[in-house]
């Protein structure tokens, strides 16, 4: 009996073919929702709260007669369609919602909301890429007795061992954004991350670019990686065979040097607690004596309440990083504002 070949690849190489070749996991149009939460599948408030900071972008564009809305990585499209109900007719009647996702459109998406493979040439509005970034391959390098080295992984075990130096680029990424002292240490090379998000403020002429993910900042990266799958609303090992999804944290902050070079006028980086409670998610719960005045008020209000405290927790989705960079207008007051 021939043995076996194993297949080593780089992280970078595995994570493309299993999440977005032939057959893979977001090219076949898996549910997000289905395998991990998300703050769109979890509330429709995270959508209203969008919506609000879609107002004060249009605002500070004086309201133009087109107005975009481009959520990266849309998934189901849920997003768009959940901002849409939220609107007034005045801005939903000028605005262009585009959801950007390389999986087949669902059928049931409302009429209004364009679907492409890819980014829009130019953009004059709101970008959103909510949970994207973490899922641009990247490669893997770790700190040996011997010096830095490549990662390579067996995509249909997920068994690893260490292969070539790393590149040029890596190197230059790693130095100014992740140094690895000691030997074991791991760092997954962010750059492509950086080039994606750049793709995106090259096309915005005016308006915001918000990138919502998990994330780190320098100081305080994790020293064995963040590595992880996810199948049906656990976590798992992370094997790109393409049965689960594979991501890994963010490093904003790369990102948001990335932005600025690529045209970004104005930046904040914050979490998704303190941007949700200045965009009226307060999760304070309704007074008491609002059950005896209008119950049915009070019961609406107390579950608005829950849905803005899982949105803001900080040991949960409120943790999330939030990525703001604007081109052309001041960054908006909801954003801006301490915290």
């Amino acid at each position: 009996m021939a043995a076996l070949v194993t297949e080593w690849l780089t992280w970078r190489t595995a994570m493309e073919r299993a999440l977005y070749g032939d057959g893979g996991f977001y090219r076949r149009g898996e549910c997000p929702s289905e395998h991990f939460r998300t703050s769109v599948h979890a509330s429709p408030r995270f959508a209203a709260a969008i919506a609000r900071l879609l107002v004060e972008v249009d605002t500070a564009l004086g309201r133009p007669n087109r107005l975009d809305l481009v959520d990266v990585g849309a998934g189901s499209g849920r997003l768009l369609a959940n901002i849409l109900a939220c609107l007034p007719p005045g801005l939903a009647d000028r605005l262009a919602p585009t959801a950007v996702e390389i999986a087949p459109r669902p059928p049931e998406l409302p009429a209004p909301i364009a679907w492409r493979p890819d980014l829009p040439p130019e953009i004059t509005g709101l970008v959103v890429a909510n949970e994207w970034l973490d899922n641009i391959p990247l490669d893997v390098v770790e700190r040996t007795p011997d010096g830095i080295r490549t990662v390579l992984v067996d995509p249909s075990s997920g068994a690893e061992r260490t292969g070539p130096d790393p590149t040029d680029e890596d190197r230059d990424w790693l130095e100014r954004w992740w140094p690895l002292p000691e030997p074991g240490d791991r760092a997954e090379i962010g750059h492509p991350r950086c080039a994606a998000w750049a793709s995106v403020i090259g096309r915005v002429r005016s308006g915001l670019a918000v990138a919502v993910d998990y994330s780190h900042a320098f100081g305080s990266r994790p020293l064995s990686g963040t590595l992880t799958g996810y199948r049906d609303g656990s976590t798992v090992p992370a094997v790109p065979d393409g049965s689960c999804d594979v991501t890994a944290h963010v490093a904003l902050d790369a990102c948001a040097l990335a932005g600025e070079r690529a045209g970004a006028t104005s930046s904040r980086l914050t979490t998704q607690r303190a941007a949700l409670r200045s965009l009226g998610l307060s999760g304070v719960r309704p007074p008491i004596d609002l059950a005896h005045r209008d119950p049915r008020a009070y019961l609406t209000a107390l579950c608005h309440a829950g849905e803005d405290a899982e949105l803001t927790d900080p040991a949960g989705l409120g943790g999330f990083g939030w990525l703001a960079q604007t081109v052309t207008i001041p960054l908006p007051a909801s954003l801006a504002a301490p915290g």
